[in-house]
């Protein structure tokens, strides 16, 4: 598929009668000039908390300045919020091997559970002695499947520490580092002596070697960052208000270990991720200036920390600069720019009010193939919205090859696709601002960001930002095993049935392994006390 801007042409006759307009013209050079600074290599990724992020957060201020829209932040258009990412590397952190220097994260982690301390040795890999290093073989483990493997390691950890040893090397771990990087920001008490994790190419040296020097020192930081959302308000002086967002923050230069290149080290510069949506952001804010639908006032916002778990979403539903109640819907756009028609445009939270079927199919081009998903909760900061009780719809064209990757660049947004996206979003507001107040419903969960498959669920929304032991329950669904059970909005959920939650991904593994009909318990702390439900799915 090509991707030049002028030349690509759409089947749709909406797309190519408006881009002859002077107007339409004018918006898809702006929509190309927003989305190559902001995916530019001069702001490295925009990674949240970085000085990109700033400037990127310095050009939407002045854009929505530019719009004539009133800044609605703290410190004129910006909004700060914290990010708490737990422990990280310090660099006093180290791991020697037979005189080697090894490096952090990519050949080294050590676990969260560790002491901050260092420990010296001549070992022999299959020999474990008192007042030595141990280096421990996980291949040798024998470990239930759904027991989460981060208690695993502790486990051994700790009988190792009673036995004797001054601190534990594991090798041949099935995990990636990226993984094992991520157990980190998990709360764990610290054990006695320092304990570390070694990547494929170490676990080797250490299988191949008669005997392995040793020499290892651990000390963490913390990990405290803060990001930036950035407000702007359309103010018509209205009773009701319409909340579009989109977020701009991406990977940077994988600092985060999110990406699906680990190994590249380049800018991630997301043109589609999410440059697309908030340059359709910044659009979209100066075409309702001059439309006058005074029916309703704007609030435009673009979130930063939705590549770490929806955080600037989150903390700007929670501290909003306006009253959620007077909210009437919220529109989110993330990745917008790779509209392709054989394809087609994937719209969610179709379920989030009756009044979306019938206004989303008036406004969509003839021949454009639409992917309708009912579910108000998803990967996207549409999911802090309707979570507060908001009807959502969440715009986007598609997963691709370059998704997460340094190859997400300008140079491939479809721009007329883009183009056509952007005027649905126009025509849905203009058409709702002759309709009363819409309608919210509660739609069924949506659950993600998980290699498990399972056949039932337990009925709650889990808070994606997250970031301690458990599962934080953001939402009980009414009429679920949860609900039914009494479980309850902020309980953490710690255990279901005989297998422990350390974190959402350990929450879904349990879950895969129940079916319908299978009556269990779910424990939870609510508040500082430990509560335990008899439920049945």
């Amino acid at each position: 598929m090509k991707h030049t801007i002028w030349l690509l042409a759409l089947t749709l006759p909406s797309a190519q009668l408006t881009a002859q307009k002077k107007a339409d013209r004018k918006t898809l050079g702006n929509l190309q000039a927003h989305i190559t600074y902001l995916a530019s290599d001069k702001l490295e990724g925009r990674l949240t908390g970085s000085p990109g992020e700033q400037l990127a957060a310095g050009y939407i201020s002045a854009q929505m300045k530019q719009a004539g829209l009133a800044p609605k932040g703290e410190n004129g258009y910006l909004q700060t919020f914290p990010v708490n990412e737990g422990k990280t590397i310090a660099p006093a952190s180290s791991l020697t091997i037979n005189n080697n220097a090894l490096t952090p994260i990519e050949q080294y982690i050590p676990l969260p559970f560790s002491a901050e301390k260092s420990a010296k040795g001549e070992v022999m890999p299959a020999v474990n002695e008192p007042d030595n290093i141990w280096l421990l073989n996980v291949k040798d483990f024998e470990a239930d499947p759904h027991t989460d493997p981060l208690e695993v390691y502790k486990q051994a950890a700790a009988e190792a520490a009673k036995a004797g040893a001054t601190g534990v090397v594991f090798y041949n771990g099935p995990e990636s580092a990226a993984d094992v990087h991520k157990w980190l920001s998990r709360e764990s008490t610290p054990l006695t002596i320092p304990v570390m994790w070694v990547t494929d190419g170490i676990s080797k040296t250490m299988e191949n070697a008669e005997e392995v020097k040793v020499s290892m020192n651990v000390a963490f930081g913390t990990s405290k960052r803060t990001g930036t959302n950035v407000i702007g308000f359309l103010d018509n002086k209205a009773p009701a208000t319409i909340i579009i967002g989109a977020h701009f923050d991406h990977l940077g230069k994988g600092e985060d270990h999110n990406s699906l290149s680990p190994n590249d080290k380049s800018i991630y510069n997301g043109a589609d991720d999410n440059a697309s949506g908030t340059a359709a952001l910044i659009e979209l804010a100066r075409m309702l200036k001059s439309a006058h639908f005074n029916k309703y006032n704007f609030l435009f916002t673009a979130f930063s920390g939705e590549e770490l778990g929806l955080f600037g979403s989150k903390y700007l539903a929670d501290h909003s600069p306006i009253d959620l109640g007077t909210v009437d819907y919220m529109i989110n756009m993330d990745m917008i720019g790779r509209l392709d028609t054989s394809k087609g445009l994937q719209i969610g939270g179709i379920g989030t009010s009756p009044a979306w079927p019938e206004l989303v199919k008036s406004v969509t081009p003839a021949g454009l193939k639409l992917t309708l998903d009912s579910s108000g909760t998803g990967p996207s900061d549409h999911t802090s919205f309707y979570l507060k009780n908001v009807p959502v719809l969440f715009f986007f064209t598609g997963s691709h090859a370059d998704y997460h990757k340094s190859s997400d660049d300008a140079d491939r947004i479809n721009y007329n696709g883009e183009m056509v996206v952007l005027k649905m979003v126009y025509d849905i507001v203009e058409k709702t601002n002759g309709m009363t107040k819409l309608a919210f419903t509660k739609t069924k969960d949506k659950q993600m960001g998980t290699s498990a498959r399972f056949s039932v669920t337990l009925g709650i929304m889990p808070d994606y930002t997250w970031q301690k032991n458990g599962v934080h329950v953001d939402a009980v669904t009414e009429g679920k095993p949860a609900y039914k059970a009494g479980l309850a909005v902020n309980d953490i959920i710690i255990r279901l049935g005989e297998h422990p939650v350390t974190n959402l991904e350990a929450y879904m593994q349990a879950l895969a392994s129940f079916k319908k009909g299978d009556k269990t318990t779910v424990l939870v702390m609510r508040g500082a006390q430990e509560k335990k439900f008899n439920i049945q799915f």
